[in-house]
C-alpha cells in the first residue's frame, strides 16, 4: 500500500475549495427539470437489467441542535412528529417498488440522518418491517445494513433491537470530546456515552464500527483535538471519518451561532489534520482517501486492495455497481444514469407523498461525457492510479487526445512530485494522496471559480 505524506507547501498551493465527489457531476450541477416519471422509468430499467440494490433512508429528526451541522434536519422534542413522516416513507416505498422485480436483492442498506435513534423502538420495528415487505432485504447478515447512531440516543437496548432488526454497521457520531468545544456547538457527550455504546456493538457482533470526529470547531487547538484522536484511537473503531468543518453561516443557519471568532485559524487545522494523519497511522490506520481511515482487515481496505472500491451518495463502498435508491425527505437516488433528489422541504414531502405522488424534486441525466469523466473521477478518488488503456477501451476514446486541455496542469502536477505522469497513466503519490480531490477536480467540466465556493476546502 502506497504511504501517505505530508507536504505542508504542496498542501497550501493545492488545497482549493471543490467537491467531494460523491457523485460526478456533483448535486450542484441538477435542476427541476428531472420528474417522477423520469425516476420511474429509470426504476423499470433496473428492473429489466435486474441490478442489485442499495437503500438510503432519510430520518430528519434531531432533539437537539448540534451548531455545526449542514445536514437536512428537524429539530423538535415532539416525537410524535416521526408518526406522519414515517406514513410518507411507508407510501414512497409502495410507490418504488412497485416497479422493482423480486430478484432485486438489497445489498446495502443505510439509515441516516438527523438522527435515526429519534424514532421509538416501535417505530424502528415498523420501519424495518415495511422495508422487508416492500424489498427484498437479506436476512443472512451477509448484506452491509449500516444505520448512525448519536450515543446519546442509544443503550444496550437499542443496539441489541438494531441487531436484531438486521443492522451489522454502525457509525457514531462524537465529533469531539473536549468539553469546552462541544459547549461551543452544543453538543455535550462523555466519552463513557461512547465507549458504552461501541462495547454493546461489540458484544452483539457487529461487523463494523465507525467514528466521525471534525476538525476546525470553535474552541478547538492542535493539542486538544490531537488528544481527542487519540482516546478514540483507544477504543479502535474499524473506521474512522475525520471531517473538515466548513464555516457556512449564510447557507446554514444553525452555524450562525458559532462565534466565528472562536475558530482556529486554517494554519490551525492544517496542524489538526496533519497530527491526525500521523497519529492514525501510526496506529495502524490505512489512508482510504478524502477523510476516510480503516483498520487494513476493514472491508474498505480489502477493497482498496482489490481495485474493487467504488464512492457513491453514502461515500466509499463496496456496493457502487448497485442502483441507490433514496426514501425520505432530500434524499438523493442514483438509477443508471439517472440521478434524483426528493424535496428538501418535509411539508412538501409528506404532501406530495399523501397524494400518492413521488417527491422527486431535481436530479440530472448523465450523457456521454459525463460517464467517461465519472470513470475516470471514480478510479482516482478510489485508487490512486489510472491507466488510460482502461478508459479507451471501456469508452472508445483517445485518452491523451480527449482531455488534452487537462495535460498543462497534469504536467505541472507531476513536476510538483503529486503524480507520476507516464504515456500510459496517472499514479498517485505519497504526497497527492490527501490532495486527490485537487487532481479529480482537473477532469470536472462543471468546475469554476464560482461553482468552487459551494464547496468546503479540500483539508
Amino acid at each position: 500500500m502506497l504511504p501517505t505524506r505530508w507536504d505542508a507547501d504542496l498542501i497550501r498551493r493545492y488545497d482549493h475549495a471543490g467537491p467531494r465527489y460523491t457523485s460526478y457531476p456533483t448535486a450542484v450541477q441538477f435542476h427541476d427539470g428531472v420528474k417522477p416519471a423520469d425516476f420511474l422509468h429509470a426504476i423499470d430499467a433496473s428492473r429489466a437489467a435486474n441490478r442489485q440494490l442499495s437503500l438510503y433512508v432519510h430520518v430528519p429528526f434531531c432533539a437537539n441542535i448540534c451548531y455545526y451541522c449542514a445536514c437536512n434536519k428537524v429539530i423538535t422534542k415532539d416525537r410524535s412528529r416521526a408518526r406522519e413522516y414515517l406514513a410518507s416513507v411507508q407510501r414512497e416505498m409502495e410507490l418504488i417498488s412497485a416497479h422493482l422485480g423480486p430478484d432485486q436483492v438489497v445489498e446495502q442498506l443505510h439509515f441516516g440522518g438527523g438522527t435515526p435513534t429519534f424514532l421509538s423502538h416501535q417505530e424502528l420495528r415498523e420501519l424495518m418491517g415495511g422495508l422487508r415487505s416492500q424489498f427484498n432485504l437479506r436476512d443472512d447478515d451477509i448484506g452491509d445494513y449500516s444505520i448512525e447512531i448519536d450515543p446519546r440516543e442509544a443503550d444496550w437496548t437499542t443496539m441489541g433491537l438494531l441487531r436484531e432488526l438486521g443492522f451489522n454497521r454502525v457509525s457514531f457520531g462524537v465529533q469531539d470530546l473536549d468539553p469546552e468545544v462541544q459547549r461551543a456547538v452544543n453538543r455535550l457527550q462523555t466519552l463513557e456515552q461512547t465507549q458504552t455504546v461501541m462495547d454493546a456493538a461489540r458484544t452483539l457482533a457487529y461487523r463494523s464500527i465507525n467514528i466521525d470526529l471534525i476538525y476546525g470547531l470553535p474552541k478547538q487547538t492542535p493539542e486538544s483535538f490531537a488528544r481527542t484522536v487519540e482516546a478514540i484511537i483507544a477504543l479502535k473503531p474499524d473506521r474512522l471519518s475525520v471531517f473538515n468543518y466548513a464555516h457556512l453561516p449564510e447557507r446554514f443557519m444553525p452555524q450562525r451561532r458559532i462565534n466565528s471568532a472562536d475558530l482556529p485559524s486554517p494554519a490551525q487545522k492544517l496542524e489538526m489534520f496533519e497530527n491526525s494523519v500521523r497519529q492514525l497511522l501510526a496506529a495502524g490506520y490505512r489512508y482510504i482517501g478524502m477523510d476516510h481511515f480503516a483498520l487494513p482487515d476493514d472491508s474498505l481496505s480489502i477493497a482498496q486492495e482489490n481495485g474493487e472500491l467504488q464512492r457513491n451518495f453514502q461515500g466509499y463502498t463496496t456496493h457502487g455497481h448497485c442502483d441507490l435508491i433514496g426514501l425520505g425527505v432530500s434524499s438523493i437516488s442514483q438509477v443508471g444514469d439517472l440521478y434524483c433528489q426528493n424535496s428538501s422541504d418535509i411539508k412538501v414531502y409528506q404532501e406530495r407523498l399523501q397524494a400518492d405522488e413521488l417527491a422527486t424534486q431535481r436530479g440530472l441525466v448523465c450523457h456521454s461525457d459525463d460517464v467517461i469523466r465519472r470513470a475516470v473521477i471514480s478510479q482516482l478518488i478510489c485508487h490512486f492510479q489510472l491507466q488510460f488503456s482502461d478508459i479507451e477501451s471501456r469508452f472508445g476514446i483517445d485518452f491523451p487526445e480527449y482531455f488534452a486541455s487537462c495535460l498543462p496542469m497534469l504536467e505541472q502536477m507531476a513536476r510538483d512530485g503529486l503524480i507520476i505522469l507516464t504515456p500510459g497513466g496517472i499514479r498517485v503519490m505519497a504526497a497527492g494522496r490527501l490532495l486527490v480531490r485537487s487532481i479529480c477536480m482537473l477532469f470536472d467540466a462543471y468546475q469554476t471559480e464560482a461553482s468552487q465556493q459551494r464547496f468546503s476546502r479540500i483539508i
